[in-house]
């Protein structure tokens, strides 16, 4: 079995940290993380499809192609509505809309990175978080060698101790925690007093949350752990 790497599914996690309008918070409450994270994989399939000049498109079709299960997006899709057309299927541009809004990338999100070492650095400079409507606005850091600077991309480099400050100037509406273990805590504490009701995190360990956050980590080491736990295991058909 193949898993994408954790910074290639980073936009997916994104998606899944944005916070939904009030008309559609009750909704949300009642839809796992596992369907939504399903919607996004849908999202990119469909958009792979449309650059390939596909207008129509069945949900065998989809599931065919993608390596899905027809009757899982079937399912998925009938919670929030009736998108096909009996004979037809999916028209693959209005599904895409569909799907956008349903996970709040129906408009430009700011995003802001809080640390600019190597792993912040890359993520501030991914391209394909502007393509899904992730914008990131600014950095953080500590070091007075980076504050003033920017990244390759462009993006300016703040102090963190103005954390609060700027993230309410900025109007970030999602932080990614890029930093040291022992300064994370600190950080988020920093971040919800600005107002950010999402936060990414990529720090090891384990953190506070604070009331009306909503966070979700990416441990790489966990993950490299996971993979070690299947390779020691062996050939289960030997």
């Amino acid at each position: 079995m193949v898993e994408a790497l954790p910074v290639a599914t980073v936009c997916r996690i994104l998606a899944g940290l944005v916070n939904s309008p009030n008309k559609r918070k009750a909704a949300a409450e009642q839809v796992s993380e596992l369907t939504t994270g399903r919607l996004s994989v849908y999202l990119r399939c469909l958009t792979q499809l449309e650059a390939d000049g596909v207008d129509t498109v069945s949900s065998q079709a989809l599931a065919e192609r993608f390596h899905l299960n027809a009757a899982q997006i079937r399912k998925d899709l009938a919670y929030f509505g009736e998108f096909g057309v009996r004979g037809v299927g999916y028209y693959v541009k209005d599904l895409k809309l569909h799907l956008r809004k349903i996970l709040g990338l129906d408009r430009k999100l700011r995003v802001a990175v809080m640390g600019a070492g190597n792993l912040g650095m890359a993520l501030a400079d991914y391209p394909g978080f502007r393509r899904e409507g992730f914008e990131i606005v600014a950095m953080f850091d500590t070091a007075d060698a980076k504050i003033g600077d920017h990244s390759r991309g462009g993006v300016p480099i703040h102090d963190i101790r103005d954390t609060r400050k700027v993230l309410k100037r900025e109007k970030v509406d999602i932080v990614v925690l890029a930093v040291p273990a022992e300064s994370a805590q600190h950080v988020l504490d920093q971040v919800a007093g600005s107002g950010v009701k999402a936060v990414l995190n990529f720090s090891p360990g384990t953190l506070l949350v604070p009331e009306g956050i909503k966070m979700k980590s990416v441990d790489l080491t966990v993950s490299l752990e996971g993979l070690s736990f299947f390779l020691a295991q062996g050939d289960p058909s030997s």
